[in-house]
């Protein structure tokens, strides 16, 4: 065990993947380039050639297509979109094909293909480079998504959706990618639809997604000098979401807060507070509360983009927290 950054723990699983099942193969725009992918893709191309490490024109439809098509004849391809947003162009194969021809061939066939999608965030990029659409993918019956929020899941669920015999989206923040944990050097693959208890608490339950993990570790710290004890559980898997996990919690502290780094109307957030309202109201103090982004799109100006992240920062979670406490 040692520490490893985020990063460096997705690149460490393609190397253990690739080395592993020579039916794995990366295709993508810049999957030869820091600028496009950062260190996730470091020396692939150099160890395993141009033929697993396909870099191809700018062609989301196109490229997500031939991963998916041959995943379907039993290669294990993962289709990388540098950014979340222009993927929309490959929704296509992403909903039409990959998710539901498991079902137009009743069962008898698969296209366990992973589409890694990678969330940009600030730098002033603006609403064409910002987004978070993981909820349109987890709508979608046959498709699995998956959002780790720390270099161990990094690692884990990468290798864990490249096993899975069904369609994974992958989808990383680079917001993290400088953050470091312990990853184990070993192979090993992190359970897909199970959340993590990262914080125990008796308080509130605070249940995040993706880089909001990293907030609400933050936040508890500063909600316990407060005298408030928050459970933090990461979702870690927003399709299957662990309801289950998230009752449990509630069951215990009565107060749900809910974090995600993505507009509020149609969330996941959403799905996280109907579930455990479904499952467990009775355990409910308090209505859930959401911390997520405003719906509108992000802003290029450097200081309303400030302004527009302060919405999912730690003092706003800790000052959302505080008042169901008090209220």
């Amino acid at each position: 065990m040692r520490k490893l950054s985020y990063d460096l723990a997705i690149n460490e699983a393609f190397h253990q993947l690739m080395e592993r099942d020579k039916r794995v193969f990366v295709i993508g725009q810049g999957v030869k380039s820091p600028w496009y992918v950062g260190n996730t893709t470091k020396d692939l191309y150099k160890r395993f050639g141009d033929s697993r490490v396909i870099d191809t024109p700018v062609s989301e439809n196109t490229m997500t297509g031939a991963a998916t098509g041959a995943s379907i004849v039993g290669m294990r391809g993962i289709a990388i979109h540098p950014r979340m947003d222009f993927m929309i162009y490959a929704v296509d194969q992403v909903v039409n094909e990959a998710a539901n021809w498991h079902y137009m061939f009743g069962g008898n066939a698969t296209a366990p293909v992973v589409i890694r999608a990678i969330i940009n965030r600030g730098g002033e990029q603006g609403a064409q480079h910002s987004q978070a659409l993981q909820a349109w993918y987890a709508h979608v019956p046959g498709l699995k998504v998956v959002m780790p929020a720390t270099p161990y899941d990094a690692k884990g669920l990468l290798i864990a959706a490249v096993q899975e015999n069904a369609p994974v989206m992958y989808i990383d923040d680079r917001w993290l990618y400088s953050q470091e944990d312990d990853v184990p050097t070993e192979f090993y693959a992190s359970e897909i639809g199970k959340a993590k208890t990262l914080v125990v608490g008796r308080d509130v339950t605070i249940v995040a997604i993706s880089y909001m993990v990293r907030v609400a570790r933050e936040a508890a710290k500063a909600l316990k000098s407060k005298g408030i004890s928050a459970d933090v559980i990461d979702a870690r898997t927003v399709k299957p979401l662990d309801i289950p996990a998230f009752v449990k919690s509630v069951k215990k502290t009565g107060r749900l807060v809910v974090a995600e780094a993505a507009w509020k109307t149609g969330s996941i957030a959403g799905e996280v507070v109907a579930g455990v309202c479904e499952a467990g109201w009775q355990y409910l103090k308090k209505a859930p509360v959401r911390v997520a982004l405003p719906d509108v799109p992000a802003p290029t100006s450097k200081t309303l983009e400030k302004g527009y992240y302060e919405s999912v920062s730690v003092e706003a979670l800790v000052d959302v927290v505080v008042k169901l406490m008090i209220c």
